[in-house]
C-alpha cells in the first residue's frame, strides 16, 4: 500500500530540480573573496544549531546568489573538502532549483512534493507518514494545491516524527 503512494510521489517528483543534477550543471563558482566570505558566514549561521534559520539570498542579476546557494549546498551534503567552518557534514536533504526554462521548475506547484520525495529516500523513517498523508489526501499531490496545505502535510508533519 505505501509503495502505490511512494510511487504516485515520484512521479509527481520533479527529476532533475535537485542541485547537483545534470539540469544544473555546471554549477556557478565564485568562491574568493567576499563570496567565500558570505558562503563561510551563511555556512555558519546554518550550523548554529540553537537557532532555526531562514536565510534570503537577494541581489541583482548576476551577482553570485546562485554560486553561493550551490556552494552551501555542497558543503552541506558533504561534497566538499571540509574548512575550519564544517563542524556537521552530510545536512542537505533535499534541494530545489527553481528555472525560468523548465514549466515543473518555474513554479511553486511541485516544489513541497518534490522535497517531500527527497526527505523519504534520505530519511526512510518519514516514508510511511508522507505515505500516509497522501493516503489522507490525495490532492496535496495536485500542483494547483494550496502550499500551505502541502507545506504542513507532506514536509513539516513528517519532519517532526524525526
Amino acid at each position: 500500500m505505501i509503495e502505490d503512494f511512494w510511487e504516485k510521489l515520484s512521479h509527481v517528483s520533479v527529476k532533475g530540480a535537485e542541485y547537483d543534477s545534470r539540469e544544473c550543471q555546471p554549477h556557478p563558482r565564485r568562491l574568493e573573496g567576499p563570496w567565500l566570505d558570505l558562503t563561510n558566514c551563511v555556512y555558519g549561521l546554518l550550523d548554529d544549531r540553537e537557532k532555526n534559520r531562514l536565510i534570503w539570498l537577494h541581489g541583482a542579476a548576476g551577482a553570485g546568489k546562485s554560486a553561493v546557494a550551490f556552494n552551501i549546498a555542497e558543503r552541506m551534503k558533504g561534497h566538499l573538502r571540509p574548512t575550519e567552518y564544517d563542524t556537521i557534514e552530510k545536512r542537505l536533504a533535499g534541494s530545489f532549483v527553481f528555472s525560468h526554462k523548465h514549466t515543473k521548475r518555474s513554479t511553486t506547484g511541485y516544489f513541497f512534493a518534490t522535497l517531500a520525495y527527497q526527505l523519504a529516500c534520505t530519511y526512510h523513517s518519514i516514508r510511511e507518514d508522507t505515505a500516509g498523508s497522501i493516503m489522507e489526501n490525495p490532492a496535496l499531490l495536485d500542483p494547483d494545491k494550496s502550499l500551505r496545505d502541502q507545506m504542513e502535510a507532506l514536509f513539516l508533519q513528517p519532519l517532526w516524527k524525526l
